[in-house]
């Protein structure tokens, strides 16, 4: 095996991550720290220009309150939330994402980012929350301000590297470890605290898109549950690890529907006509309170589709050549202002997919799918994990210090927000649990309020943790024993492929989504699972963990690989157990126990929270408690 140089590198805030949480994070730490004469070090295991999930473009900012305008309010933003979430939300987290989220708009704004005004020059709503944009460069610019401000401040950026875990000096984090997937180099990183922004997982589960579509996904396929990872194995308390979030999206290129439900004001129906909104209304007063509220929360408008898709209705079809005639209609008479309107709306329809999922665009056009003339087919897609869409798995977070709620605590009696249990370890965006809705735009927003939260823990903790020579050798042997099993066994069979004496990186994630597909309500189960399903899902996983000791690599590549699905599996044995510990359904449209069919308000409106220690995992409830503001 090649040798590998061992780089020791030190520094006061450790960021790990490149996207939109981290961005945020670092333009703030970045101001803050220099101030105080602290360093910060960025680490990516891409490049921040195109890290994460905007990397590929937005058409709108989802989350945009209009405070200062007086168009809503921070407790109504709240209250929004709390109902899509079906009671289980961390008010406190929502609030103070919301009172600083116009901020990170108009600094996008600033930096270059075009977003759509009317006549009167305000913002144009998709919907009461969101805000049209041409954001097809989105995350270049929001990560350009974060690179100039760390570059202006003589701080560094390391690309990638891949962050395979946490070091730990007791109770505290202590940095990060990881290997370049570029050089032969293994990194050490020693800090002070740590911010962990490495996105959420997909490809836990099988997806919709396999053979030659493997790779295709609503979330980006390199987000491979690395926070959830980092943040478990440092011992912190998670949250919410059985609220996976299944978007409805037009099926196979995943493109959004956003627009067409918001902005189009489009119909979403069965393949026999029927508007499933409406033919199952009356099903949402099982749900109430939650059914009963505008908007409906997300996973009960996907309950509602599975319905007709349950009884033999499917597929689900977008009426978008009904929208589109719909919106041109007040030109009717007018035979060239109606052409030019129809233009327009089809231009616009093809933006949406232009500016985030070309994918779709490519897709429509094979299949000689025109929006104005012909429906397109849409479906639930595979389970994610994610703390800022309508998701909301992430770690416990430490409430901001002004709001009065239980969900707080202290080193050395100062509260520092955005904190994990862990002491030094912040997270934010996709990191952060219970408090979902923040999207791109709130996830920058918490990234920064996190960051500047970081560096005040720096100044009243300014001592550098330990790491011991046979700590940093221990972690090296571990991170490359992928790479030693292949050397060392690649030989006893003419294809290195199959082998009696390792597993391949591609062939244990196909055997996890397996078992997450088949046992923990993946597609191919219509989402529906039971304690002997998730009993038996614990079972595979836990020989799969063990076969994790056989991962093998061939290269660099292959070690990330392998590496990932590590992550992935951590996140996907969270998850089983979550579920398997709350006795109800009260996500329908995410997943369904078949055994506990029914919400259960009396027993479990509650947080179910876990924690991994000493090579147990331990789980609990937290009750719910909404804020006063």
């Amino acid at each position: 095996m090649e040798n590998w140089e061992t780089v020791v590198v030190e520094t006061d805030l450790l960021i790990c991550g490149g996207g939109m949480s981290a961005c945020g994070c670092a333009v703030e730490a970045a101001y803050w720290a220099k101030k105080n004469g602290l360093k910060v070090t960025m680490v990516d295991k891409a490049t921040p220009v195109r890290s994460g999930a905007v990397a590929m473009g937005l058409s709108a900012i989802n989350e945009y309150i209009g405070y200062s305008k007086g168009e809503n309010t921070c407790e109504q933003y709240i209250e929004y939330v709390r109902q899509d979430l079906m009671g289980i939300a961390r008010d406190d987290l929502v609030f103070n994402i919301a009172r600083h989220v116009d901020s990170s708009v108009h600094l996008f704004e600033k930096w270059g980012l075009p977003i759509w005004k009317d006549e009167e020059g305000k913002y144009v709503r998709e919907g009461r929350w969101q805000i049209m944009i041409n954001g097809e460069s989105y995350k270049v610019i929001v990560s350009e301000a974060a690179i100039n401000a760390m570059t202006e401040a003589g701080f560094e950026i390391y690309e990638r590297v891949f962050i395979v875990g946490p070091i730990m000096d007791g109770d505290r984090i202590a940095g990060a470890y990881g290997f370049s997937t570029r050089e032969n180099k293994f990194y050490i990183f020693k800090a002070k605290a740590v911010y962990v922004g490495m996105g959420g997982a997909v490809h836990v589960f099988r997806p919709r898109s396999v053979g030659e579509g493997l790779g295709r996904s609503w979330y980006p396929p390199f987000n491979s549950g690395a926070t959830a990872y980092f943040t478990i194995q440092a011992g912190a308390e998670m949250t919410c690890q059985e609220v996976r979030f299944i978007p409805v999206r037009f099926k196979d290129a995943y493109g959004p529907v956003g627009a067409w439900f918001l902005l189009f004001k489009s119909r979403a129906t069965s393949a026999v006509g029927g508007d499933y909104m409406k033919e199952h209304a009356d099903e949402l007063a099982n749900w109430a309170p939650y059914g009963l509220v505008k908007p409906i929360p997300a996973n009960l408008r996907n309950y509602l589709g599975m319905l007709d898709t349950d009884a033999g209705k499917g597929p689900l079809y977008m009426e978008t050549a009904e929208a589109i005639q719909n919106l041109a209609k007040q030109y009717e008479g007018d035979e060239k202002a109606f052409k030019k309107k129809l233009k327009e709306l089809e231009s616009e329809a093809w933006e949406d997919f232009l500016d985030m999922t070309v994918s779709q665009s490519i897709l429509w056009a094979a299949h000689n799918i025109y929006p104005e003339k012909s429906r397109s087919e849409i479906a639930a897609c595979e389970p994610y994990f994610i703390g800022s869409h309508s998701g909301a798995s992430g770690a416990w977070v430490c409430g901001p210090e002004d709001i009065d709620t239980p969900y707080k605590w202290d080193v050395d009696g100062k509260v520092y927000g955005n904190m994990t249990t862990v002491k030094g370890l912040f997270t934010a965006g996709d990191g952060s649990g219970a408090s979902s809705h923040k999207f791109s735009s709130g996830s920058h927003a918490e990234g920064r309020w996190a960051g500047k939260q970081a560096i005040r823990f720096i100044l009243n903790n300014n001592t550098m943790p330990n790491i011991s020579d046979e700590t940093i050798e221990a972690l090296k042997e571990a991170t490359f024993k992928p790479m030693k099993i292949f050397e060392e066994n690649k030989g006893f069979t003419t294809d290195p492929n199959i082998n009696p004496n390792y597993i391949r990186p591609m062939q244990f994630m196909f055997r996890l989504q397996k078992i997450m597909d088949e046992y923990a309500g993946g597609v191919s189960s219509a989402f529906k699972t039971s304690k002997a399903l998730l009993e038996r899902a614990l079972e595979l996983l836990t020989m799969l963990k063990e076969d994790s000791e056989k991962l093998a690599a061939e290269n660099a590549y292959e070690l990330e690989r392998c590496w990932e699905n590590v992550h992935r599996m951590w996140q996907a044995e969270a998850h089983v157990r979550t579920i398997l510990f709350r006795e109800e359904t009260r996500w329908p449209g995410y997943y369904f126990r078949a055994d506990f069919p029914t919400m259960d308000e009396e027993n479990w409106k509650c947080f179910v929270n876990c924690v991994y220690k000493d090579g147990e995992w331990q789980f609990f409830k937290r009750d719910v408690v909404p804020i006063q503001v």
